[in-house]
């Protein structure tokens, strides 16, 4: 009877054993299919090189070439100074020539030379003294009797120094003539000679002798003079080396040297 007993106790023991025995083969049945498993679904996804058919393979981004640097462009050089002499400044000439309305005449070309330096503002000099003025006479006549005055315009226009010539706009604004009579000439004693005779006749023909044709051309030749002296020339003359003085009506401008 103990027997028998002992007998099943092994009997169950070794179904407990063998059932133990196979839950381990299936564990590391199951434990060993795992990593293939994992593998087998590591290997089904696609290489990354490889495109699925029929799909465009995206661009590589590319990397701009650098641009060129444009060099920043050259400032424009600065123009010379400018050196200006204002409006209504004045400017003292001496005359070059002598001229009379005896001999010179309306729309003549003369001359005349700066006196002395015209500076500006900063105290530059922007005409030096012995520049060359030119202008013209728009205007020249004698005295229309003894005592009366003549007429002398000038107006200057160019001024040339240093090799260059430059426009100017001004007015005269002294000019010092001075009047001078022309004495009797071969017009007046003429005049002289015809009253003379004009009188030596009157005062035969009134005294019927010589006598009072004496004292009518003595009369007459009075007269004579009388007239000349009341219708000669009367000259309006500038001297050389006369001081003038003239005002600029506009600015002047030049650039610095």
């Amino acid at each position: 009877m103990f027997a028998k007993r002992l007998l099943a106790c092994i009997a169950v023991a070794g179904l407990a054993c063998g059932g133990e025995r196979a839950a381990d083969d299936e564990t590391a049945r199951d434990l060993s299919l795992a990593p293939a498993e994992s593998v087998a679904t590591l290997s089904d996804m696609p290489a990354p090189d490889a495109a699925a058919p029929g799909t465009q393979q995206p661009a590589a981004p590319q990397t701009p070439a650098p641009r060129a640097l444009t060099p920043p462009a050259a400032r424009p050089a600065a123009g010379p100074a400018m050196l200006t002499a204002a409006e209504g400044t004045t400017l003292m000439l001496t005359a070059n020539d002598t001229l009379t309305s005896r001999h010179n005449k309306r729309g003549e070309t003369v001359t005349a030379t700066l006196s002395a330096d015209v500076t500006d503002a900063r105290g530059r000099t922007v005409i030096p003294a012995g520049a060359l003025v030119v202008g013209t006479i728009t205007d020249i006549a004698p005295a229309e009797s003894p005592g009366g005055q003549g007429r002398m315009v000038i107006t200057y226009t160019t001024l040339e120094f240093g090799g260059n010539s430059y426009a100017i706009a001004s007015q005269t604004d002294s000019l010092p003539t001075y009047m001078k009579g022309r004495g009797v000439t071969g017009g007046d004693a003429a005049k002289v000679g015809a009253a003379t005779a004009v009188g030596a006749a009157v005062g035969g023909i009134i005294g019927k002798d010589v006598k009072g044709a004496v004292i009518g051309g003595a009369v007459g030749a009075a007269a004579g003079v009388g007239i000349a002296a009341a219708t000669r020339d009367v000259d309006i003359l500038l001297n050389a080396g006369d001081p003038i003085r003239i005002i600029l009506t506009a600015a002047f401008e030049r650039a610095a040297s």
